[in-house]
């Protein structure tokens, strides 16, 4: 008897403190144990770690990637995809329009099955959809009563004055409530700085050249001192789903229980340096946001490529390299660039360099690339037919993410090994070769 094959997939809402993605791996173990139960096999498997399912604005690109797979009939590089195995429905959707997406994906073709922990299921019958909405109703109905108790819940620790939950604050020891003794002088620092006049770019790589790390170990950018210096914790206010705590009995502002680093004064002062439109973000409820939807990347590449330059404490520096406007060259009117203060700031490349090398990666001239793409999606890529954000999803769907080796000083040619691309079935791929 031939085995099924079929594609896992797992999800969670968030990873364990140690973010070792310890949920997602046992989810795919008990998927195969499953599978294999069943008379099916795993060829495939798609991962969303850390993301949640109950919001619409909440993006789940392995989820995507398996219902274009399934829409196809055939992963990749796994061969032909006869249905999925999740450990529970609610992992797979927890809203009507993901259901229906998901449903429609796996009955694109003839013969799949749906594999859970209770055996097989038949997506074709009147039965098997049944089963598939009373889990989603179920799915729907735990996600408002768990987000209206997280509500209650940090609704009640605002009014008893208590500190947020989550990672420690920047200025703050573990307990949350009194002051440490080194980011709190920074914090105050960089807020008179600030009101005297000074750039929160400055300030940030300030921050940077005295070794400073967020709580979280990422580097001081100008969004994160931002967001710091006018969160109302700084003078004691507090504040719930970003508007300010109000006292019933006085009419003023709650005011918590920990040690504060500035007055308030100082505060409403630090954020009246903001104007309307500016591009930091703000927590502070004083500091003005921008009220426009929000803006998507205006260059193909932005958010797949990752800085290969090497820090100090050895290894690669592997941040996130945005795009920004070039008037030196007619020929690459826009690079990729490793931000300092972000980044190590060492790495830069041109654009229509590394487009014309993701090209070549995804359609290469002799058809014996990793990947194979359809002929129909080369000539509407190549031709103009294609659009940006249907582009990008491509490349979602390819890569894991690109990693842009540096330069060297003096070259004027272009150098396509700079570009190596990490795919998403590293495992099942002989090796991530530099475009050619």
């Amino acid at each position: 008897m031939d085995l099924i094959p079929v594609a896992s997939y797992a999800r969670t809402s968030q990873d364990s403190r140690h973010r070792d993605e310890r949920g997602v791996r046992n989810q795919h173990r008990i998927n195969e144990r499953t599978a294999r139960d069943q008379g099916c096999v795993v060829v495939a498997t798609y991962t969303d770690n850390a993301r949640g399912a109950t919001k619409d604005d909440r993006e789940r690109p392995e989820f995507d990637r398996l219902l274009a797979d399934l829409h196809r009939g055939h992963a990749f590089t796994a061969g032909p995809l006869r249905g999925v195995v999740a450990v529970a429905d609610d992992r797979l959707y927890r809203r009507p329009e993901d259901f229906i997406r998901f449903m429609a994906a796996l009955t694109s073709g003839p013969g799949r099955v749906y594999v859970g922990r209770d055996g097989l299921r038949d997506p074709y019958t009147k039965e098997g959809l049944l089963q598939g909405v009373e889990s989603l109703q179920g799915a729907v109905a735990e996600g408002k009563m768990r987000s209206r108790r997280v509500q209650d819940w940090h609704w009640s620790r605002a009014m008893d004055g208590l500190p947020h939950s989550g990672p420690r604050p920047f200025g703050w020891q573990e307990d949350r409530q009194t002051l440490h003794p080194v980011e709190a002088e920074l914090v105050r620092k960089a807020i008179e700085d600030r009101i005297s006049g000074s750039s929160v770019s400055g300030i940030a790589r300030e921050w940077a050249a005295l070794g400073v790390r967020g709580t979280r170990g990422g580097r001081p950018s100008p969004q994160a001192v931002t967001q710091i210096m006018t969160s109302p914790r700084v003078c004691g206010f507090r504040a719930n789903r970003g508007e300010l705590m109000m006292d019933p009995d006085t009419g003023g502002p709650l005011v918590g229980s920990w040690q504060t680093i500035v007055e308030p004064e100082q505060w409403r002062a630090v954020c009246a340096t903001f104007s309307a439109g500016s591009l930091y973000m703000h927590r502070g409820p004083l500091s003005p946001r921008l009220t426009e939807g929000k803006t998507g990347p205006k260059y193909l590449a932005t958010g797949f490529l990752r800085c290969g330059g090497q820090v100090a404490e050895g290894g690669e520096c592997g941040q996130l390299m945005g795009g920004s406007k070039s008037a030196r060259s007619r020929k690459s009117p826009y690079n990729y660039i490793c931000v300092f203060g972000r980044g190590c700031g060492r790495c830069a490349i041109s654009g229509t360099l590394v487009e014309s090398a993701i090209e070549g990666l995804l359609f290469p001239g002799d058809g014996k690339g990793p990947v194979r793409l359809p002929e129909s999606m080369r000539l509407r890529w190549q031709s103009g037919g294609m659009d940006f954000e249907e582009k990008r999803k491509i490349m979602a769907s390819v890569f894991s993410h690109i990693v842009i080796r540096p330069g060297k000083k003096g070259c004027q040619t272009w150098d396509y090994s700079r570009v190596v691309p990490i795919w998403k079935w590293a495992d099942r791929l002989r090796g991530a070769e530099p475009a050619a």
